[in-house]
Protein backbone atom coordinates (compact mmCIF):
# COMPACT_ATOMS: atom_id res chain seq x y z
CA UNK A 1 0.00 0.00 0.00
CA UNK A 2 1.48 3.41 -0.95
CA UNK A 3 2.38 5.87 1.78
CA UNK A 4 0.60 9.21 2.14
CA UNK A 5 3.69 10.96 0.71
CA UNK A 6 3.64 8.70 -2.37
CA UNK A 7 -0.09 9.29 -2.81
CA UNK A 8 0.37 13.07 -2.43
CA UNK A 9 3.24 13.08 -4.95
CA UNK A 10 1.21 11.03 -7.42
CA UNK A 11 -1.79 13.36 -7.06
CA UNK A 12 0.44 16.42 -7.50
CA UNK A 13 2.08 14.95 -10.61
CA UNK A 14 -1.24 13.97 -12.15
CA UNK A 15 -2.64 17.46 -11.53
CA UNK A 16 0.37 19.26 -12.99
CA UNK A 17 0.42 16.90 -15.98
CA UNK A 18 -3.31 17.46 -16.56
CA UNK A 19 -2.74 21.22 -16.61
CA UNK A 20 0.19 20.85 -19.04
CA UNK A 21 -1.96 18.56 -21.22
CA UNK A 22 -4.68 21.21 -21.24
CA UNK A 23 -2.19 23.76 -22.58
CA UNK A 24 -0.56 21.47 -25.21
CA UNK A 25 -2.86 18.45 -25.58
CA UNK A 26 -1.65 15.06 -26.70
CA UNK A 27 -2.70 11.47 -26.95
CA UNK A 28 -3.00 9.22 -23.91
CA UNK A 29 0.19 7.43 -22.90
CA UNK A 30 -1.77 4.26 -22.09
CA UNK A 31 -5.50 3.48 -22.32
CA UNK A 32 -6.32 4.23 -18.66
CA UNK A 33 -4.25 7.46 -18.52
CA UNK A 34 -6.30 10.03 -16.60
CA UNK A 35 -3.88 12.98 -16.52
CA UNK A 36 -3.61 13.11 -20.31
CA UNK A 37 -7.10 13.46 -21.74
CA UNK A 38 -6.24 12.28 -25.23
CA UNK A 39 -7.73 15.40 -26.79
CA UNK A 40 -5.24 15.58 -29.69
CA UNK A 41 -3.35 13.09 -31.82
CA UNK A 42 0.37 12.68 -31.24
CA UNK A 43 2.44 13.64 -28.23
CA UNK A 44 1.74 16.83 -26.28
CA UNK A 45 3.35 18.70 -23.39
CA UNK A 46 3.35 15.72 -21.04
CA UNK A 47 5.14 13.41 -23.50
CA UNK A 48 7.56 16.28 -24.18
CA UNK A 49 8.59 16.42 -20.50
CA UNK A 50 6.50 19.23 -19.01
CA UNK A 51 6.67 17.74 -15.51
CA UNK A 52 10.45 17.33 -15.75
CA UNK A 53 10.84 20.94 -16.89
CA UNK A 54 8.56 22.27 -14.14
CA UNK A 55 10.47 20.27 -11.51
CA UNK A 56 13.77 21.78 -12.66
CA UNK A 57 14.94 24.37 -10.12
CA UNK A 58 15.93 26.79 -12.91
CA UNK A 59 12.24 27.45 -13.64
CA UNK A 60 11.67 29.13 -10.30
CA UNK A 61 8.36 27.29 -9.85
CA UNK A 62 9.59 23.87 -8.77
CA UNK A 63 9.41 24.58 -5.04
CA UNK A 64 5.81 25.72 -5.37
CA UNK A 65 4.40 22.85 -7.43
CA UNK A 66 2.74 21.18 -4.43
CA UNK A 67 0.91 24.41 -3.60
CA UNK A 68 0.03 25.07 -7.25
CA UNK A 69 -1.49 21.60 -7.56
CA UNK A 70 -3.45 22.13 -4.34
CA UNK A 71 -4.70 25.51 -5.58
CA UNK A 72 -5.57 24.15 -9.03
CA UNK A 73 -7.57 21.33 -7.44
CA UNK A 74 -9.39 23.82 -5.20
CA UNK A 75 -10.32 25.83 -8.30
CA UNK A 76 -11.44 22.62 -10.00
CA UNK A 77 -13.73 21.73 -7.08
CA UNK A 78 -15.30 25.20 -7.17
CA UNK A 79 -15.61 25.05 -10.97
CA UNK A 80 -17.34 21.67 -10.75
CA UNK A 81 -19.76 22.90 -8.06
CA UNK A 82 -20.70 25.97 -10.11
CA UNK A 83 -21.24 23.84 -13.24
CA UNK A 84 -23.10 21.09 -11.38
CA UNK A 85 -20.48 18.46 -12.22
CA UNK A 86 -19.84 15.34 -10.17
CA UNK A 87 -16.14 14.56 -9.91
CA UNK A 88 -14.58 11.11 -9.67
CA UNK A 89 -12.97 11.08 -6.22
CA UNK A 90 -10.42 8.43 -7.27
CA UNK A 91 -8.33 11.14 -8.97
CA UNK A 92 -7.50 14.77 -8.15
CA UNK A 93 -10.33 17.22 -8.96
CA UNK A 94 -8.61 18.91 -11.92
CA UNK A 95 -7.81 15.49 -13.41
CA UNK A 96 -11.45 14.44 -12.93
CA UNK A 97 -12.75 17.34 -15.03
CA UNK A 98 -13.65 16.51 -18.63
CA UNK A 99 -11.19 18.09 -21.09
CA UNK A 100 -13.63 20.82 -22.14
CA UNK A 101 -14.05 21.81 -18.47
CA UNK A 102 -10.28 21.72 -17.87
CA UNK A 103 -9.97 24.10 -20.80
CA UNK A 104 -12.72 26.38 -19.50
CA UNK A 105 -11.09 26.55 -16.07
CA UNK A 106 -7.63 27.19 -17.55
CA UNK A 107 -9.10 29.95 -19.71
CA UNK A 108 -10.60 31.58 -16.60
CA UNK A 109 -7.34 31.30 -14.62
CA UNK A 110 -5.34 32.79 -17.51
CA UNK A 111 -7.81 35.59 -18.25
CA UNK A 112 -6.86 39.25 -17.86
CA UNK A 113 -7.86 40.44 -14.43
CA UNK A 114 -7.71 37.07 -12.67
CA UNK A 115 -5.82 37.71 -9.41
CA UNK A 116 -3.62 34.62 -9.86
CA UNK A 117 -3.07 35.04 -13.58
CA UNK A 118 0.72 35.43 -13.31
CA UNK A 119 1.29 32.04 -11.70
CA UNK A 120 -0.94 30.22 -14.19
CA UNK A 121 0.70 32.01 -17.12
CA UNK A 122 4.08 30.78 -15.82
CA UNK A 123 2.81 27.21 -15.67
CA UNK A 124 1.32 27.53 -19.16
CA UNK A 125 4.51 29.02 -20.60
CA UNK A 126 6.66 26.23 -19.17
CA UNK A 127 4.21 23.67 -20.56
CA UNK A 128 4.66 25.23 -23.99
CA UNK A 129 8.44 25.42 -23.55
CA UNK A 130 8.62 21.72 -22.76
CA UNK A 131 7.07 20.97 -26.13
CA UNK A 132 8.46 23.79 -28.27
CA UNK A 133 12.08 23.83 -27.16
CA UNK A 134 12.78 20.95 -24.75
CA UNK A 135 14.22 23.61 -22.45
CA UNK A 136 15.03 20.99 -19.81
CA UNK A 137 17.32 19.07 -22.18
CA UNK A 138 20.40 19.75 -24.25
CA UNK A 139 19.22 20.15 -27.84
CA UNK A 140 21.47 17.33 -29.10
CA UNK A 141 20.01 15.01 -26.44
CA UNK A 142 16.47 16.05 -27.34
CA UNK A 143 17.10 15.29 -31.02
CA UNK A 144 18.71 11.94 -30.20
CA UNK A 145 15.75 11.01 -27.98
CA UNK A 146 13.23 11.94 -30.67
CA UNK A 147 11.72 14.75 -28.57
CA UNK A 148 8.25 15.34 -30.05
CA UNK A 149 8.37 19.13 -30.26
CA UNK A 150 11.87 19.24 -31.71
CA UNK A 151 10.87 16.52 -34.18
CA UNK A 152 7.70 18.46 -35.14
CA UNK A 153 9.84 21.52 -35.92
CA UNK A 154 12.15 19.40 -38.06
CA UNK A 155 15.33 20.62 -36.40
CA UNK A 156 18.26 18.98 -38.16
CA UNK A 157 21.05 17.11 -36.44
CA UNK A 158 24.21 19.12 -35.75
CA UNK A 159 27.33 18.55 -37.81
CA UNK A 160 29.80 15.91 -36.60
CA UNK A 161 31.54 18.44 -34.35
CA UNK A 162 28.28 19.23 -32.54
CA UNK A 163 27.73 22.62 -34.18
CA UNK A 164 24.82 23.58 -36.38
CA UNK A 165 25.66 25.06 -39.74
CA UNK A 166 23.17 26.01 -42.37
CA UNK A 167 24.39 25.78 -45.96
CA UNK A 168 21.43 27.79 -47.23
CA UNK A 169 20.52 31.19 -45.85
CA UNK A 170 17.19 31.25 -44.00
CA UNK A 171 16.02 34.34 -45.87
CA UNK A 172 17.30 33.07 -49.21
CA UNK A 173 20.22 35.47 -49.16
CA UNK A 174 23.22 36.32 -47.01
CA UNK A 175 22.31 39.11 -44.58
CA UNK A 176 25.79 40.14 -43.46
CA UNK A 177 29.44 39.30 -43.82
CA UNK A 178 31.12 37.33 -41.05
CA UNK A 179 32.94 39.64 -38.63
CA UNK A 180 36.71 39.37 -39.16
CA UNK A 181 37.31 38.53 -35.48
CA UNK A 182 34.98 35.49 -35.57
CA UNK A 183 36.67 32.27 -34.46
CA UNK A 184 36.17 28.91 -36.17
CA UNK A 185 33.60 27.98 -33.52
CA UNK A 186 31.48 31.02 -34.47
CA UNK A 187 32.34 33.13 -31.44
CA UNK A 188 33.81 36.62 -31.51
CA UNK A 189 37.41 36.72 -30.35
Amino acid sequence: MPSDAQTDAQARNMTIEAFADTIVPGEKRWPADRAVAGAAPGPGAVAAGALELLEWSATGVSDGLDELARLLNAHARTHAEVRGLTLDEQVPPFVALPFAERTALARALLAPGHPEKEIWVSLALFSNMAFDSAAHMHTRDAIAAGHPGIAAMGLADPDGDGLWRFPQYGYGRKLADTHPATTESGSLA
